[in-house]
């Protein structure tokens, strides 16, 4: 069994690749399952960039792939929704009239400041920035719920590397101990190697401590924007899940997770 849980087609601002060829590949790469998680980032500070989604064609695409290529992969039809406080109501009353098997919750602008450009770091210590980035997410897996995880949670990282001296274990164990009793988990992120980090997402540390508060729903996912990445660093990835004591990865239908022996992906 191989999966991949985070990916992204030409219905997403930043990606081109058309979704057919993304499917074709995963299938040549002997992937049993995937699903496409579009971007949606309501007011993004970045106004040259639309993180829209047009919900229709991409329902429409969605069950087009599922029927083509029923029998050879299972496609699931995803989103990853960018949060920011003051849209936490906005995203509940879309998601409520939409359906989803899989809903990744991101951060990917803290202070209405994108991450991308590095405005968030500047005038700001590395200690400030992180600091505002962690308790900014802390605050809406706090009060929001309509999510299956979370995606990439120290994305921080891929923009300024963090301060050696400084910890957030403390509010990284906050985030946990707020999702875990409410049924949601996390992803493994892929994309990091790409970036020139020398790990995924989260890192190694945080995903212990989310074993160690609790944690079991977790999912795996390149986060690829062309078809080339697809399950890339699948197999290290499930190795490194096991070792740390983790017994199962998750696929989702309808937003409910369904348990794998992580042996399977072995």
């Amino acid at each position: 069994m191989k999966i991949d849980y985070h990916m992204h087609s030409d219905f997403s601002a930043d990606c081109e690749e058309p979704m057919e060829e993304t499917v074709k590949t995963a299938i040549e790469k002997g992937l049993t399952e995937i699903c496409f998680t579009e971007h949606i980032d309501y007011d993004y500070p970045d106004t040259t960039i639309d993180f829209s989604l047009d919900t229709a064609a991409y329902h429409e695409k969605i069950k087009e792939m599922q029927a083509k290529y029923t029998g050879l992969i299972q496609v699931k039809k995803g989103v990853e929704i960018g949060v920011q406080p003051h849209l936490l109501e906005r995203y509940e009353t879309f998601l409520q009239e939409e359906t989803f098997d899989f809903i990744i919750c991101s951060e990917h602008t803290t202070n209405r400041q994108d991450l991308h450009s590095k405005a968030l770091f500047q005038n700001r210590s590395t200690k400030e920035a992180y600091e505002l980035y962690y308790k900014e997410l802390l605050d809406c897996v706090t009060r929001f719920e309509s999510y299956s995880v979370l995606g990439h949670l120290d994305l921080i990282k891929r923009y300024q590397a963090p301060d050696p001296d400084v910890d957030f274990t403390e509010v990284i164990t906050d985030i946990f101990n707020t999702i875990i009793p409410k049924g949601k988990g996390i992803e493994v992120n892929a994309s990091g190697f790409s970036y020139g980090l020398d790990h995924h997402m989260p890192s190694e540390d945080i995903l212990r401590l989310y074993k160690a508060c609790g944690g079991e729903i977790i999912t795996i996912g390149s986060d690829a924007h062309e078809k080339a990445d697809v399950g890339r660093h699948f197999s290290e990835v499930a190795y490194l899940l096991q070792e740390i004591g983790f017994d199962y990865l998750c696929t989702f239908s309808e937003r409910k997770p369904a348990f794998h022996p992580i042996k399977q992906f072995l």
